[in-house]
């Protein structure tokens, strides 16, 4: 909303409101450059509120320190990398890890819950002293829209003084000063002097008016220019509220939530753990049977060689117990089988499970 005026052109009002407009008119026909003490002070009380707003801004910025949320914010980035979920696996080595059923609830999973519990304390702490400072953010940007609107109210005043002030200078040339010229011409030769002089003493006085414009103008420039300024620290005070939101309603809820998953998967792969154990001992225990059976049938053979014994009945037990061998080594090779392909399967769901857990990070 500016006036480009100068002493041969017309005034500007675009952009000015009838209001505005018939406020500059009563001003401009109030000022009296013939009153020097008056055009020295024209405007200077909007000069004075405009100097000791900027004070205000400066005093309110340098007052209102946003550096410490941006430690918050590193110290929270801090405590949740310390939780290494890498570090939760078992312990290996030591006296209880070699304690079959003992050994496995002797591991880092413990000391892993025992540091979240201390970690999520902290960033509580943290957590609350960021939403305090979220709160304190939003009302400084409700605070810095009324500075922005009251450095607006000051910006519009200055233009309709400086716009009123260049409404009398465009008079001064275009009426007052050609006037005073006539009256030079007009004069008798012996008040000529007079009159020239009257003249000189006018323009002296426009050209001073105008100078005191000019100090006007550089206020609405520093007007012009705070405006900005208070938009760009709103603007900063905002990106942090908006990256506190973030942390609080987003990154910390989600960071607890891997955590809960973590320890749930490593409780899964514990018992997994748990069950390959119990069905290797389960194989071991049938190895050691077929052992035995095996034993106690030759043996039975050998003693059954030592005394006389029916030719048929021994070819029957001899049959019997070729059939019950080659039974047991059927089942036993079915029961192999079956098992390898179990453990295929196994891997094959593990892998999977890793491969989506991936593709969810």
């Amino acid at each position: 909303m500016e006036a480009l005026i100068n002493n041969n052109s017309s005034v500007d009002l675009t952009g000015f409101t009838d209001d505005e407009k018939n406020r500059i008119k009563e001003i401009s026909a109030k000022i009296n450059i013939d009153d020097a003490q008056e055009t020295l002070q024209y405007g200077v009380s909007a000069q004075k509120s405009i100097a000791s707003f900027s004070d205000n801004i400066l005093n309110t910025v340098r007052s209102k320190d946003s550096g410490y949320v941006g430690d918050m914010l590193t110290d929270l980035l801090l405590n949740v990398k310390e939780m290494d979920v890498d570090n939760l696996a078992p312990t290996k080595g030591g006296f209880f890890s070699k304690i079959p059923f003992l050994g496995s609830l002797v591991d880092s999973a413990k000391k892993f819950v025992a540091k979240y519990d201390k970690i999520s304390v902290q960033i509580d702490k943290v957590t609350d002293k960021l939403d305090n400072a979220r709160m304190e953010l939003l009302k400084d940007i409700s605070m810095f829209d009324n500075l922005y609107k009251k450095n607006l109210e000051y910006f519009r005043e200055l233009n309709i003084l400086i716009t009123a002030g260049k409404l009398k200078v465009k008079e001064c040339h275009e009426t007052i000063i050609p006037q005073q010229e006539e009256k030079i011409k007009a004069a008798a030769e012996n008040e000529a002097p007079m009159e020239a002089q009257a003249l000189s003493d006018i323009q002296q006085k426009v050209n001073r008016f105008d100078k005191n414009l000019h100090n006007l103008l550089l206020s609405r420039n520093i007007a012009l220019q705070t405006g900005p300024q208070i938009r760009l620290v709103q603007n900063a005070n905002q990106e942090l509220v908006e990256k506190i939101q973030s942390s609080i309603l987003n990154t910390i809820p989600l960071w607890k939530n891997q955590i809960v998953i973590a320890l749930g998967l490593y409780k899964q792969q514990k018992a997994l753990q748990l069950q390959r154990e119990v069905s290797d001992t389960t194989n071991e225990l049938l190895r050691k049977n077929a052992e035995m059976l095996k034993a106690n049938m030759t043996g039975i053979a050998k003693e059954s060689e030592r005394g006389i014994v029916d030719i048929e009945t021994l070819r029957k037990t001899n049959a019997d117990l070729i059939s019950t061998i080659e039974e047991t080594l059927n089942i036993q090779r079915e029961g192999r089988n079956k098992r390898v392909e179990v453990e295929k399967e196994l891997l094959k769901m593990e892998s999977d499970l890793k491969n989506k857990l991936l593709t969810l990070k």
